[in-house]
């Protein structure tokens, strides 16, 4: 039950030991780049957040870690990890932990929240444009690199950068709108990448890129089409964000999801 979960920050060894724990189960075993406990500690100490979810027997359910930074001259934190277990995933827990990682970089003066995602896992851009209200702040490729992560596998590692201003509030639930309600949007990213593409297009005042519902699955069962959504929506989320549209919502679907992008000024 949701009430019986409790948000508190990491403070003992086996809690410590514990989110280190979780960071394999999430990201694989053969990963290398775990936030030990010497630093999930020492991060707290200087603005950052080490926080987990505990269920009633003091077990941990998920955990959010962040640091604290300066960009263009103001304090910033940027919230680096956040896992929930598999068998704990809708029950909210995600959220909360994002809303209490929003209060404490709050009372440590940060105005914003900035953090990496892969713009194709549709759970995360429900979870960040519908449910958080982020904005695209900007879109990375490769971002960390080559990774040894199981969930990077054969993706790369592409990412967008969200801003999440401190100072607004986390919205309601949303209202699954269906990728049908913006039927006069333009596709801009297809799966095939000889389809039709961008240049010399009129620029419509809303745009939609697809992504599949679950692309970890897609990847396993037909790892070249994967291959073709990263190069087909890494042109359009460039093209788009060059001519200045914004990602405004998203819209889950069954099979395919949709971001809705809408024109809000000229070319940057």
């Amino acid at each position: 039950m949701a009430d019986r979960i409790t948000i508190r920050p990491l403070r003992t060894d086996a809690e410590l030991h514990s989110c280190v724990e979780l960071q394999k189960l999430t990201w694989g075993a053969d990963y290398d780049e775990f936030v030990p406990p010497s630093i999930l500690t020492v991060a707290q100490k200087i603005g950052g957040v080490a926080a987990g979810a505990f269920d009633e027997r003091d077990a941990m359910l998920g955990f959010v870690f962040g640091m604290a930074g300066v960009r263009e001259g103001k304090i910033i934190h940027w919230s680096d990890m956040l896992a929930v277990r598999p068998d704990a995933r809708d029950r909210g827990i995600g959220r909360r932990l994002k809303e209490f990682q929003r209060e404490a970089a709050r009372a440590s003066g940060a105005e914003s929240m900035y953090w990496s995602y892969d713009p194709l896992v549709a759970r995360n851009a429900h979870l960040n444009f519908n449910r958080l209200g982020v904005r695209v702040a900007e879109y990375v490729e490769d971002m960390y690199g080559s990774s040894a992560s199981e969930l990077h596998r054969g993706l790369g590692t592409d990412r967008f950068i969200v801003a999440w201003p401190l100072n607004a509030g986390v919205r309601g639930q949303a209202d699954g709108t269906a990728v049908d309600a913006v039927p006069d949007a333009w596709r801009l990213a297809p799966v095939v990448p000889d389809e039709p593409g961008i240049s010399g297009a009129t620029q419509p005042a809303v745009l939609r890129v697809e992504i599949p519902s679950d692309i970890v699955k897609l990847r396993d069962a037909r790892p070249d089409e994967a291959a073709r959504w990263r190069a087909s929506t890494r042109t359009a989320f460039q093209w788009a964000m060059a001519n200045g549209y914004d990602v405004v919502r998203f819209l889950p679907g069954e099979e395919r999801g949709s971001y809705v992008l809408e024109r809000a000024r000229g070319p940057r």
